[in-house]
C-alpha cells in the first residue's frame, strides 16, 4: 500500500479492504444466511432452534451457516447451559441485506415498495410540520 493511501478510509478503489468486502458479499450470497440476518435484525438474540423455525430450515443446516457467519465475525454468541444464542455483531450486515433486497425490488418494479414507504413517511412528516 502506498504512503498516500495509508490512513484513508476504505472506500477508495485502491483500498486494502476491497478483497475483504468481496468475501463479505460472498458470505451473504446464500439465501439461508440472508434469512438469518433478517431474522436476527430486530431481536436481541435467538437460539439455533428458534432460527431454524423462523426460516424453515433444519437446525443442522442453520448451525453450519451460523458457524461460517461466526468465523466471519458477522454474528456473536452467548452460551447459557447447553444452549447457544446468536446475535448480529453489528448493524452493517442488516444494511447490506436491506440494500440487496431494495436492489432486488428495483429489478421487479418501476416503483419499488421501499420508495412507496419512503414517500409515505415524507408525506407524514410534511403533514405534521404543516399542522
Amino acid at each position: 500500500m502506498s504512503a498516500d493511501t495509508q490512513g484513508r478510509c476504505g472506500r477508495f478503489p485502491d483500498s486494502q479492504y476491497v478483497e475483504l468486502a468481496v468475501e463479505v458479499f460472498a458470505l451473504l450470497a446464500d439465501a439461508t444466511r440472508v434469512r438469518i440476518v433478517l431474522a436476527l435484525r430486530d431481536v436481541e438474540e435467538l437460539s439455533v432452534n428458534q432460527l431454524a423455525d423462523l426460516i424453515d430450515r433444519s437446525p443442522a443446516a442453520v448451525s453450519q451457516h451460523l458457524a461460517k457467519m461466526r468465523m466471519a465475525r458477522m454474528v456473536t454468541t452467548r452460551q447459557h447451559g447447553q444452549r447457544v444464542f446468536y446475535r448480529l455483531a453489528n448493524e452493517h450486515a442488516v444494511r447490506l441485506v436491506t440494500d440487496g433486497i431494495f436492489q432486488a425490488e428495483h429489478a421487479l418494479s418501476a416503483t419499488p415498495r421501499h420508495h412507496h414507504e419512503a414517500a409515505a413517511k415524507a408525506d407524514t412528516i410534511r403533514a405534521s410540520e404543516d399542522a
